[in-house]
């Protein structure tokens, strides 16, 4: 008899309990091992020791700090995907939320069945592209390899996000075409994307400041992109 697989474990980092307890109801509902963190510390132990595949993570905590800390954190240990979901609103927390390698930023008030299906659509990206024909990418000095997600330049490993790895991937499947920032979004983001376009941006802005001069990416005014 087979054995079920092992539920994916979802850490709510959400300190205000009626906002976590949706959360959590809505997530088990799915299928997902939720558990709930409500402050710093709780969510560094949830973090370290049960190994998330993704983090709801609230910016404003108790507990010293803030959750930018915990995003930066999360970052320098390995691949563990962030939705942002907070308060603040504006332009510019969204930008450095994503600057910081969140993968998806949710606003409140927000729906919890929004959040599902973004949550579905990250997990999704993170699991793919590992398919047969998923071919490792070398443009000069970059190579990208998609069974392992690993991204190198000179031989050397350069970390990305989720979506910095599947928009690099992309570009480079695609390389000498232009790309629409519609492609890109529908490409990468997906279908259930709820955000707008200038993610895109921000992430091309992280990728250029990781591989510097090495990618040789084109902005198209009033179009996309092209990796050339």
């Amino acid at each position: 008899m087979a054995l079920s697989p092992e539920p994916i474990t979802i850490a709510i980092v959400e300190d205000d309990p009626d906002i976590a307890d949706l959360l959590n109801s809505y997530l088990r509902k799915e299928g997902y091992r939720s558990i709930i963190a409500p402050d710093m510390e709780r969510a560094r132990e949830i973090i370290s020791t049960m190994n998330p595949r993704l983090v709801l993570l609230d910016l404003g905590l108790p507990g010293g700090g803030d959750g930018l800390d915990i995003l930066r954190e999360i970052r320098i240990k390995g691949e563990v995907a962030v939705m942002v979901i907070t308060a603040r609103d504006s332009e510019l927390d969204r930008i450095v939320g994503l600057e910081l390698g969140a993968d998806d930023y949710v606003t409140k008030p927000f729906s919890p069945r929004e959040v599902v299906a973004r949550t579905k659509a990250i997990l999704r990206r993170m699991n793919g592209p590992k398919q047969t024909d998923a071919q490792k990418v070398v443009l000069g000095q970059i190579t990208i390899d998609p069974e392992q997600r690993r991204v190198e330049v000179n031989g050397k490993e350069i970390q990305t996000t989720v979506k910095e790895f599947d928009l690099l991937y992309y570009l480079a499947t695609n390389r000498r075409n232009a790309l629409s920032r519609d492609q890109i979004l529908e490409a990468v983001w997906g279908i259930e994307w709820f955000g707008d376009e200038r993610t895109i941006d921000v992430h091309v802005r992280q990728l250029r400041k990781k591989l510097g001069s090495s990618l040789e990416l084109t902005t198209l005014w009033g179009v996309g992109y092209r990796l050339d």
